[in-house]
């Protein structure tokens, strides 16, 4: 099954860290799989922009490397390839200086088109990006900047993160990006939801029991120390991709396909959260790994501080404190090193309020699981008879639709920053976060960080390739509940 691609207008996408390795693995060989599949126009510009020094030249060989190594098949067509490189040019510049600025303001000096601005280098750059832009008169009513995560450490940050992008621009012209967004299954969450009358009489307090989400990676912090020991799994993770995931699972049926109207559905779940208690929180750091020919080193070992108080794994409870979900808890997971690399959102539905079949079977439950990675796809669990005689025994299993298997192998597979990307040149904003939705976030996970500093709270070490510590396992039997299993 291939889906339908429509066009987007012409446009200029200048790539602010454009040397750098998101523009090299995602952004690069995402806007070539696009201008394969028909959807970017031959007259659509891209201009990597960053401090080396490079011409058009070197900054297409760069893109051509880039674009074989992590464009998947379609990098074999070399006659496409070679069509998509005319599209790519380069400015040498300097964010806190003038120099290379009026190159690029030549370059994209062309009207009629629409002008998009990535801002692909660390946050303490985006102000000055946006000062910039404006000073060279690049900063137009139809103009827009992509932002990158992390916006801001702390709601103090993000409130003067906010107040400076819009010194120059408008919040509609503002793309948050956070990538977890475009994935195909995060949207099919909003048609699951909101397009089938199955769900939606269900989806609350009265039939559902718990909600897990559980994003888990196999790999450790790497060559990212210094900045991940300065954030955490918390501010890293929690504070954007799981809490735009919880938003999703439970945010109101908005009145309408919109960006603001969806955002304002998600906004209310941010501000209806519980805070987290002492007791509902545990956080943890890998230990190193020997287990195999390539030793891995502990957390502490990796960041090169071995006091370090920064979690690589955190397990909290929380509730939304409204009318459909008042009283069911919400189980939120993540964390480094663990045994599979799994993102995996799941609802557990109440028992039946009575079983005919003894008591057996009231250990049976429907529980639907969306997962995002790897093999994306949704799987609803039911309670059948078991075949064969022997009475009547129960057996829970799957109706499953892996997207692979249900829509062809040969289905179009579009990475998330392909969509986000052409979610920009459109103007839709609906899977991008609005100011106000970060520092509602970050106005809730404050407190938390701040009360785990107040108490010197040091994290559990939890063994590599597990599940995390052992006391968050407690946190789920103190409720007469069990995580899911993380599997590949």
């Amino acid at each position: 099954m291939t889906s339908r691609v429509i066009p987007v207008d012409p446009f200029d996408l200048v790539i602010f860290g454009g040397t750098g390795d998101l523009a090299r693995r995602k952004i690069l060989p995402g806007l070539f799989r696009r201008f394969c599949a028909g959807q970017m126009p031959p007259s659509a510009r891209i201009v990597g922009a960053a401090r080396t020094e490079l011409d058009h030249a070197g900054y297409r060989e760069m893109a051509s490397e880039a674009i074989k190594e992590f464009g998947g098949t379609t990098a074999a067509n070399s006659d496409k390839l070679n069509a998509f490189l005319d599209t790519v040019y380069y400015v040498a510049i300097d964010a806190l200086g003038d120099d290379g600025w009026e190159e690029l303001q030549e370059l994209c000096k062309e009207k009629n088109r629409v002008e998009a601005y990535y801002f692909s280098v660390t946050p303490a750059l985006f102000g000055d990006l946006a000062e910039r832009l404006h000073y060279w008169g690049m900063a137009g009513p139809d103009s827009r900047i992509v932002v990158e995560k992390p916006f801001g450490r702390n709601l103090a940050t993000a409130k003067n993160l906010n107040a400076t992008l819009a010194a120059h621009f408008d919040e509609h012209q503002i793309y948050r990006i956070d990538h977890y967004l475009g994935k195909e299954t995060v949207q099919n969450l909003m048609a699951v939801r909101f397009g089938n009358m199955l769900f939606e009489p269900l989806w609350n307090a009265q039939y559902v029991d718990h909600i897990q989400i559980t994003v888990a990676e196999t790999v450790g912090v790497g060559g990212r120390g210094e900045y991940y020991d300065k954030a955490g799994a918390m501010r890293d993770m929690v504070q954007n991709h799981l809490m735009q995931l919880l938003c999703l699972i439970a945010m109101e049926p908005p009145a309408r396909f919109d960006p603001d109207a969806v955002r304002d559905e998600k906004l209310k779940v941010i501000r209806a959260l519980d805070p987290v208690l002492p007791h509902h929180l545990m956080r943890g750091q890998y230990e190193a790994d020997h287990s195999d020919e390539k030793a891995h080193p502990s957390y502490r070992e990796a960041v090169e501080d071995p006091r370090s108080k920064t979690e690589s794994f955190i397990a909290l409870k929380t509730h939304i404190s409204n009318w459909r979900w008042a009283g069911t808890p919400f189980y939120l997971r993540t964390g480094k090193r663990m045994s599979a690399r799994s993102s995996e959102i799941t609802v557990v539905f109440k028992e039946t309020p009575h079983s005919i079949f003894g008591e057996d079977a009231g250990r049976h439950r429907n529980v639907l699981s969306i997962r995002l990675q790897p093999n994306e796809g949704i799987t609803l669990g039911v309670t059948i008879k078991e075949p064969g005689p022997g009475g009547m025994r129960l057996i829970d299993v799957p109706l499953d639709m892996t997207f692979a298997e249900a829509l062809g192998a040969d289905s179009e597979h579009v990475d998330a920053y392909e969509r986000l990307i052409m979610d920009v040149i459109r103007g839709n904003q609906t899977l991008f976060m609005r100011g106000d939705e970060v520092e509602a976030a970050w106005a809730w996970t404050d407190p938390i960080i701040h009360g785990w500093e107040e108490r010197g709270e040091v994290p559990k070490p939890y063994e590599s390739g597990t599940d995390g510590t052992t006391d968050s396992h407690e946190l789920m039997r103190r409720d007469g509940r069990k995580w899911r299993e993380v599997s590949p």
